[in-house]
């Protein structure tokens, strides 16, 4: 079974592009998360978890999930992670992960995909952002042969760098930068309520027909970039940005 969570479509296309050559299931883990739904996993297959990177490490939304959740059958697991340059020591904290879950670790890969994150980065526009999925395909297509083949995937070499980036910085990333309270609507909002049923913690709410934000963000970006019109902003830094959303696996 392939599980993935995803903001902007990067996670999803990934998945289903897997799914299409290995035949498996997919089960988004956004549904999962936003229902609060803690049922068991049962796979024949091996797990495959199709996740973005978050600071150097799956989103803890995602790991906390994970651990609750109680999986049998297959046990082997795979973690497939879209990031917008590296994953860091990632791989290390998914190892003990699948320790805890008495799961076979098989392997953490990361696959590069557009940026996303507005909120700190700028998204490329379609045209390029395309160029750099077109690239990804034979990383994925690789990742795809040894999950059919039942073979793990490359270990990820481990730098001082990525155990810094994976630890202190993604605890500092979690603290200081991971809010709610940048978000803000202008005036092109028109009260669709897209950012309301996109948000998986369920942390947006309409009040007078304008959405409003609780205090529980992951910072996925699924409300800034799929607002249909572009209506929301994240304090000054996501002026002028482009929305991204995969041109593959658009999520609207």
């Amino acid at each position: 079974m392939i599980l993935y969570f995803t903001g902007t479509g990067n996670s999803a296309y990934v998945a289903h592009t897997i799914a299409k050559e290995t035949g498996d299931s997919v089960l988004s883990l956004n549904e999962r998360i936003k229902n609060g739904s803690m049922e068991g996993i049962s796979s024949e297959q091996p797990l495959v978890v199709v996740v973005p990177t978050y600071a150097w490490r799956i989103p803890r939304v995602v790991s906390d999930l994970l651990t609750q959740i109680h999986f049998n059958g297959n046990k082997k697991a795979y973690f497939v992670l879209t990031c917008g340059d590296g994953i860091g020591a990632a791989e290390k904290y998914v190892k003990k992960l699948c320790k805890e879950k008495e799961l076979e670790f098989m392997g953490c890969a990361p696959v590069v995909m557009p940026e996303n994150y507005i909120a700190m980065y700028a998204a490329p526009p379609k045209e390029e952002a395309l160029k750099i999925i077109s690239k990804s395909e034979p990383t994925i297509e690789d990742i795809t042969k040894k999950i059919k083949e039942r073979v793990s995937l490359s270990n990820q070499r481990i730098t001082f760098g990525g155990r810094l980036l994976s630890g202190i910085i993604n605890s500092f990333f979690y603290t200081f930068f991971v809010k709610a309270k940048g978000f803000y609507v202008t005036d092109s909002c028109t009260s669709c309520g897209y950012c309301v049923r996109a948000c998986p913690l369920n942390n947006i709410r309409l009040e007078d027909r304008k959405p409003v934000w609780g205090k529980e963000c992951t910072h996925c970006m699924a409300c800034i970039c799929g607002c249909p019109t572009k209506a929301i902003e994240y304090g000054k830094n996501s002026k002028e940005k482009v929305r991204y959303q995969c041109p593959e696996y658009p999520m609207k």
